[in-house]
């Protein structure tokens, strides 16, 4: 029903018009009695072999829903009735900010993919810190609803000059703490003018190592991951790898959206500067491969790997998997592929044993 009916309506619409949407829909169906364990009945899978244990903690399935999708925390408990074993927020920036100007979301079809560039637009980590406490007092009341994995993806504002990076970074961490149970620090999104710069070797380690030494004065520290660019050469991989060692961050995520327009078969002339932004989907599914793949050997599999990047079906996600990745997320994927993606995917993993 969605790739015939509902995707075909959804994309007559603006593609981040699109995405507004089905938030509001998805939210509307949702306050309807009944609805949430109608859609839970429809698409969530719980088996003991599909859970997995990472950084101390209990994963109900590997299949998570990436950044970038529900930037303010505002669907959490709607996807984890889809199916999806955890939910990343964020990018989450420590003051609100409204992103870059529109029209900054472009589907192409051909590739299944999309241009992304819309700059961190999100309301503010103060906001998603609120909505999140709401879902765990709803869940201490509820003792019948599983407790959401959640993720906080955390970033800078676009005006903070990168030599006071790490203080927006650590501002995150501080709002965030208490609600999350992993953060991803990103520094890999291309719409930030900057922001990949921090990938660099001196300013990443300071970043991470100014965090992991916040997160030890606490008293239970939580797994902090690092996500990572496809556009890396090896020489940058490995003084990742040498960076996650050294700091002892949590794992990496691999990978974020690609700059590079290889092999594209969408008209990209009807799209303004479309060399501007992130490609994800299909388009990304190889590279991102080969990151994990990279890393898991080279690192000897020293530390997690989730995968993302071009996951649009129970294929690509086993590819992920078998190249090295503990976890996968999508985000692409699941607006071409609809609602069962996630389902679809863990009858896989589990009739293949993985």
């Amino acid at each position: 029903m969605y790739k015939y009916v509902l995707q075909p309506l959804f994309f007559l619409l603006d593609a981040e018009k699109a995405h507004h949407t089905v938030f509001n829909l998805v939210k509307f169906l949702f306050r309807i009695p009944l609805v949430p364990s109608i859609f839970r009945g429809l698409y969530h899978i719980a088996h003991p072999k599909l859970e997995r244990e990472l950084f101390g903690i209990r994963f109900p399935n590997p299949v998570g829903i990436a950044a970038g999708f529900d930037k303010n925390a505002e669907l959490i408990t709607e996807l984890a009735d889809l199916g999806f074993g955890f939910i990343e927020i964020g990018t989450v920036t420590p003051l609100a900010q409204p992103g870059n100007p529109k029209p900054r979301m472009f589907r192409l079809k051909e590739d299944k993919a999309l241009i992304n560039r819309m700059g961190f637009n999100n309301e503010g980590a103060q906001a998603a810190a609120t909505r999140i406490r709401k879902i765990r007092k709803a869940e201490a009341q509820n003792p019948q609803r599983k407790r959401v994995i959640i993720g906080g993806n955390i970033g800078k504002n676009k005006d903070t000059l990168n030599e006071n990076a790490v203080k927006d970074y650590e501002i995150c961490f501080d709002v965030l703490f208490d609600e999350v149970d992993y953060f991803v620090v990103n520094v890999s999104s291309p719409n930030t003018p900057g922001l990949r710069d921090l990938q660099d070797k001196e300013p990443l380690m300071n970043l991470l190592q100014t965090l992991q030494d916040k997160n030890y004065r606490k008293p239970t520290p939580k797994p902090i991951l690092l996500k990572i660019a496809p556009d890396l050469t090896e020489k940058m991989l490995d003084d990742i790898i040498d960076i996650v060692q050294q700091t002892k961050i949590a794992g990496v995520i691999a990978t974020n959206t690609t700059i590079s327009r290889s092999g594209l078969q969408s008209d990209l002339s009807a799209i303004p500067s479309p060399e501007a932004g992130g490609v994800s989907g299909q388009p990304l599914t190889k590279r991102a491969t080969e990151v994990i793949r990279y890393l898991h050997q080279k690192s000897g599999g020293t530390f997690p790997i989730i995968g993302v990047g071009g996951i649009a079906s129970p294929e690509d996600a086993q590819e992920k998997l078998a190249a090295g990745a503990s976890l996968i997320q999508l985000y692409t994927g699941f607006i071409y592929e609809g609602p069962g993606i996630a389902k679809k995917i863990n009858r896989a993993i589990l009739k293949n044993n993985m």
